[in-house]
């Protein structure tokens, strides 16, 4: 798919399995941050028991504030990890139980993408021959990139978007995801009752493959860091009185502080014609990425590509009616996305 062929890097076929990928169940979250913790593994083998207790210890946790962690009715896996957060079976157990029906299908669709398999393997399923997954150089190189921190957090921010709009039935008409610009939180509401769901840097970071939207530069989502990103309103916030939504997801970019807030920055200027056409690419992502992301830009923009273009121009010009300048930073990067 596009968004890692014009940027074949590991970083973004990662990405592609974790923002793409179609969840019947939230184990492929669960089975990358098992990676993640189990990167330096003496052994590039992993054996099913191995990979079971951190596997099984992200799902209990997940658990506990979202009980909905799979579509169907139920799961044998899945009530083991209930009986051990209620204490009635111990660790041990656990393990045992995720040997046993833990791994039955995310192990084999892990890789697969659009119901294709992605071309780089970041493991090798050797559960017949040595009862575990044997980790790939692809792996080994993924950890050494400089965007593998942000993965982890991106993981976890993709598995609270999908297990929130499970909890709300995967209902489009119920789902809304909105953002605070105060906390910097993406939330929904449920029965009236505001859901926080992840932090919006977390979301939006994956997407724009870890570069500021304007420039290309690298950005962070580590707190504290230099190059800690921005979340920016594209159609300026000044403009809210006379443009709706503008806390829209549509209308969220993370940026670098140059072209934010830095001197020759954007501020209340309004992007180039061509960094609105970046911005639809962008929002053509998440539409792809599924519940909850499709429902919520569907929604907010349109539900066919057309309309959400004409949405997308309409507000772009409405800008420029109210008599803002147009901006356009200067590269940093090559155009990934």
């Amino acid at each position: 798919m596009r968004f890692y062929q014009t940027d074949p890097t590991l970083e973004n076929y990662w990405r592609g399995v974790i923002l793409f990928g179609r969840n019947v169940a939230s184990y492929k979250f669960a089975l990358a941050h098992a990676l993640y913790d189990l990167q330096h593994h003496q052994d590039d083998l992993i054996t099913l028991e191995t990979l079971a207790a951190p596997f099984a210890r992200h799902l209990c946790t997940h658990l506990h504030h979202a009980p909905k962690q799979i579509t169907s009715r139920g799961s044998q896996f899945l009530a083991s990890c209930v009986q051990f957060n209620n204490d009635e079976i111990d660790e041990a157990q656990l393990i045992e139980q995720t040997v046993r029906h833990g791994f039955a299908n995310v192990i084999d669709a892990f890789h697969n993408v659009n119901r294709a398999e992605i071309d780089k393997r970041f493991f090798i399923d050797e559960r017949k021959s040595s009862k575990g997954i044997r980790l790939t150089d692809n792996f080994y190189q993924l950890t050494q990139t400089t965007q593998f921190h942000n993965l982890v957090k991106e993981t976890d921010a993709r598995w609270r978007l999908v297990e929130q709009a499970w909890a709300l039935g995967v209902s489009s008409h119920l789902i809304a995801v909105e953002y605070d610009p105060e906390d910097q939180l993406l939330f929904s509401r449920q029965n009236k009752r505001r859901v926080n769901i992840t932090r919006c840097r977390d979301s939006l970071n994956g997407y724009q493959k870890g570069r500021c939207f304007y420039c290309y530069r690298d950005i962070s989502l580590q707190s504290g860091h230099e190059n800690l990103a921005d979340v920016d309103h594209f159609i300026p916030w000044m403009l809210n009185a006379t443009h709706a939504n503008l806390n829209g997801v549509w209308n969220l970019v993370l940026a670098c502080r140059n072209c934010n807030r830095g001197q020759g920055g954007k501020s209340a200027l309004i992007p180039s014609v061509e960094l609105l056409e970046r911005l639809e690419d962008r929002n053509e992502y998440f539409i792809n990425s599924h519940l909850p992301l499709h429902e919520t830009l569907t929604e907010q923009t349109g539900k066919t590509f057309h309309q959400r273009h004409d949405f997308l121009q309409t507000q772009w010009q409405n800008a420029r009616n109210a008599g803002l300048s147009t901006w356009h930073p200067t590269a940093q990067g090559d155009a990934i996305f």
